[in-house]
């Protein structure tokens, strides 16, 4: 059985700098036999299990299966998109915006932010296709010339998601994989059996750490990063913009795209708040995810929650100041109505308690932060049926007011995705390299340099005596 993977390895304990990289590469080739990673792997797989069903009911039944009615043609399916979406933002923007920028602290996030950019977007891509209740149909959506000269109607809001979604997973999968390619040539090259050295060979498609692999490399890492940045701003503004572009009350206004794309970007950097402390705790990381890199998750979030909380302030603002009667009732509606709560869950977990960041304790310690990366994931996910109940179950005729409930199958269909996304993590931690070793040796490189060492070939070393630094 694997040993625990101690952080004595790295350098900031007595190690050299390529033991950093060797202890990241052993995760997967050594990966610890421990019974609970088995069990979450097999609770993930349960519920997608649990979802694969939920889905075949749907196809088979149809959509009357889900809480939808007059007037709440919209439910937990396309709340969950744009939840799924939202978590799915915050990867690319960690990885790609902080490259161009030159933040070194990104290097031991990026590779677990990318990933989970992958697999919240592939969950988000599945909800689309669902609601269409015939998913045969899907390809129609598509601009592709065809036969029949059937075209999509470019003014559809499924258009347009499809387009957004699509564009982002394929340039996020992009970037990730080519992200990848150094670490896993240097996995093929340490792995230490024939068949770990043919899949990882495979992987790394011939990378020999050339002076012209590496200039092609960076070149292609840099070009992804440019397209993803501009991405991650148009995808969920996109979504922003479909619910402005309607005449409900409450929906109607332009401050929808900023906003979404700023809860986006919260709700993300809460989930990688949350696998950044679960992963450092669980393969002893301690030494490459530093106590800074949790205080600058910390205040990253804090500051993306007081922006979502000033998009609060400015859209009641905005509903009240317009004069406009509807507007007014359903921003008392959201006050004191029916769904009330759920305005009033929302506004405690993403604007009260998360203020509790700005203490340094609930920032650098690794519970208190994954606390409050939970109270911003599921705050956000109670905006997003906040948003989407309040304003649709009261439309402009009070005769047609009618309340809406989730069924089962609904909540199995989120509880799913939930799982889906676990699961392929959970696969990505066991197979692929989960940080990436030759960013994280520059990171080590840099803070030793910081230190007044000097970083030969066998790490950080004092400049007077030329011993290794303890």
């Amino acid at each position: 059985m694997a040993e625990r993977l101690e952080p004595r390895l790295y350098p900031y304990h007595g190690g050299d700098l390529p033991e950093a990289q060797a202890q990241i590469a052993a995760i997967p080739t050594a990966f610890p036999h421990r019974w609970r990673w088995w069990w979450m792997t097999i609770a993930a797989a349960a519920a997608t299990v649990m979802l694969l069903i939920a889905i075949g009911a749907t196809f088979s039944e149809g959509i009357g299966l889900w809480g939808n009615n007059a007037p709440n043609y919209w439910g937990m399916a396309i709340m969950n998109y744009v939840w799924w979406i939202g978590i799915g933002n915050a990867g690319t923007m960690i990885s790609a915006l902080l490259l161009l920028l030159g933040r070194g602290w990104r290097n031991s996030l990026n590779r677990m932010a990318e990933t989970m950019t992958v697999f919240a977007v592939a969950c988000a891509g599945l909800f689309p296709i669902i609601h269409l209740g015939r998913p045969g149909f899907v390809m129609y959506v598509f601009p592709y010339p065809n036969t029949q000269d059937l075209w999509p109607q470019f003014r559809s809001p499924l258009f347009m998601d499809v387009t957004a979604v699509f564009s982002y997973l394929l340039v996020s999968v992009i970037f990730w994989y080519v992200g990848l390619l150094p670490d896993l040539a240097a996995m093929r090259d340490r792995a230490p059996t024939r068949r770990w050295q043919v899949f990882y060979g495979l992987l790394a498609l011939g990378w020999r750490n050339s002076a012209r692999h590496w200039d092609t490399w960076w070149n292609v890492y840099k070009g992804c990063a440019i397209l993803a940045v501009p991405l991650v701003i148009s995808v969920h503004s996109g979504v922003g913009l479909l619910f402005a572009m309607g005449p409900q009350a409450g929906w109607h206004t332009t401050l929808f795209p900023p906003f979404f794309v700023i809860g986006a970007l919260y709700s993300g950097f809460a989930v990688v708040a949350m696998l950044a402390t679960t992963l450092r705790h669980a393969f002893g990381l301690h030494a490459l995810v530093t106590e800074r890199h949790l205080d600058i998750l910390g205040k990253v979030l804090l500051a993306t929650a007081l922006m979502t909380g000033y998009g609060y302030v400015m859209e009641a603002f905005t509903q009240w100041w317009s004069g406009d009667p509807f507007e007014r009732n359903t921003l008392m509606d959201r006050f004191v109505g029916e769904y009330a709560w759920l305005w009033w869950t929302t506004i405690v977990c993403n604007l009260v308690l998360i203020q509790l960041l700005w203490f340094k304790p609930f920032r650098v310690r690794p519970v208190l932060l994954f606390a409050m990366g939970v109270v911003g994931t599921v705050g956000m996910w109670f905006e997003r049926y906040m948003l989407l109940i309040t304003t649709t179950y009261r439309p402009f005729i009070s005769a047609e007011d009618g309340p809406y409930v989730a069924t089962a199958w609904e909540w199995m269909i989120l509880g799913g995705t939930i799982g889906l996304f676990l699961f392929g993590y959970l696969l990505f931690v066991r197979l692929l390299p989960m940080i990436s070793g030759f960013e994280a040796k520059e990171t080590i490189a840099e803070m030793a340099r910081k230190r007044g060492e000097t970083v030969g070939a066998a790490g950080p070393h004092s400049p007077a005596s030329g011993r290794t630094m303890p």
